[in-house]
């Protein structure tokens, strides 16, 4: 199925038209942030930036996305849930930018949010069966559907907050992914769900110019968290629903590497007999710094995983099961001797605690040195700019 002209214009009206909201309101919603106090101070060795930078930049996202939706996408009950619950979002966001809340109240109403998405019709009913050589092709979900929604949309809410770390990042994954999700959904001539991810990427990317290294605003929570929730919901709504099995095998794919490093995150803490909510700084991106690359080369190589996964996904979309299987295991699979890999890296090649402090410290004493205002060796913000409001 191959979509009509009219239909693809109107999909490139509503990326344009976000993209340019977006990009028009950041620098606005970056003075707004700083007279409320939504400010990231670095005071951790989590932060990669060190000096304060306003955040709460998600809000012109949300401004952008919501504008362009409203102005080009049907008024659908599913699509009203998702507004209603992308509202709750990010205005938790918001309060949390500004006053920092503590994590289970915001898990309470993120929870309250994902359930009146999909009380509004964003359920995930049907599961295609992984297993292809079963006698029973399709899981109905039952009376399962609710609760197993509802943890799909809080779960990936939290893996792309998780995942915002780097000048860039997070938005950038977001873009991928949303565009992914586009063309399946123009491949399969889905229209309502082209028309809101193209919303959603041309808000991300009028906001990236601010937001790549060094940045000069972050998304933070209002950000972040809009971004996942949106991702999620409108999968159970362009996804979810095709009974092949790409329904089961595209939005892991799709979303892979904030699902994967939230997955070994909690894996991680856990067997340290830690709380799997407690922040560290042993993210994917943490790794990628501490093996000696910048921040930039960290970023591009997650951005190229991101897209070699949604490369994948799209390639899932016109292929049989039994290849899509095939493929899905063989990715699989390499993701496990990377993780394998990584956690190898990070054994042989951990501090001490206290070692990696005083270092820390000699490296803050050189650096004033080089620059006694506190920036890099070329008068900037330096290469630790980053983002880490997520975790």
């Amino acid at each position: 199925m191959t979509m009509e002209l009219p239909a693809i214009a109107q999909i490139v009206a509503a990326l344009a038209a976000a993209m340019l909201i977006s990009f028009i309101a950041t620098p606005v919603v970056k003075s707004l942030a700083e007279k409320v106090g939504a400010v990231d101070v670095p005071k951790d060795n989590r932060r990669m930036h060190k000096h304060p930078i306003p955040r709460m930049g998600g809000l012109a996202i949300f401004l952008g996305f919501l504008l362009s939706t409203l102005v080009f996408v049907p008024l659908s009950t599913p699509l009203r849930g998702m507004l209603v619950g992308s509202i709750i979002i990010v205005i938790l966001g918001i309060i949390d930018d500004i006053h920092a809340l503590p994590a289970m109240p915001k898990f309470i109403v993120q929870i309250v949010a994902a359930l009146i998405a999909v009380l509004h019709g964003n359920v995930i009913e049907v599961l295609s069966n992984p297993n292809i050589f079963s006698d029973n092709p399709y899981w109905v979900l039952g009376p399962w559907a609710i609760p197993i929604s509802v943890i799909w949309i809080v779960a990936i809410t939290n893996a792309v907050n998780l995942i915002d770390g780097l000048d860039g990042l997070a938005v950038g994954v977001a873009t991928i992914s949303s565009l992914t999700m586009l063309v399946i959904a123009m491949l399969v001539s889905d229209n309502l769900v082209a028309l809101m991810m193209a919303a959603l990427a041309g808000s991300c990317i009028g906001f990236i110019p601010y937001n790549h290294n060094p940045a000069k605003i972050f998304m933070g929570d209002t950000g972040s968290t809009f971004l996942g929730f949106v991702l999620a919901t409108v999968s159970i709504q362009g996804l979810f629903k095709f009974y092949t099995i790409i329904s089961f095998a595209v939005p892991f794919l799709m979303l892979g590497l904030p699902l994967f490093d939230t997955c070994f995150a909690i894996l991680r803490r856990i067997s340290k007999g830690q709380n799997p909510m407690s922040p560290d700084r042993s993210h994917v991106h943490h790794r990628l710094i501490d093996m000696g690359f910048n921040q930039k080369q960290a970023v591009a190589i997650l951005y190229v995983i991101s897209a070699i996964l949604g490369l994948s996904a799209v390639v899932l979309t016109t292929s049989g099961a039994l290849k899509a299987m095939v493929l899905l295991c063989a990715l699989c699979f390499a993701g496990l001797i990377a993780a394998k890999i990584s956690m190898s890296h990070a054994e042989h090649h951990e501090k001490p605690e206290e070692e990696k402090e005083a270092a820390d410290h000699v490296a803050e004493s050189h650096d004033h040195l080089r620059d006694p205002a506190g920036g890099g060796e070329d008068g900037s913000s330096g290469e630790g700019a980053g983002e880490q409001t997520g975790d």
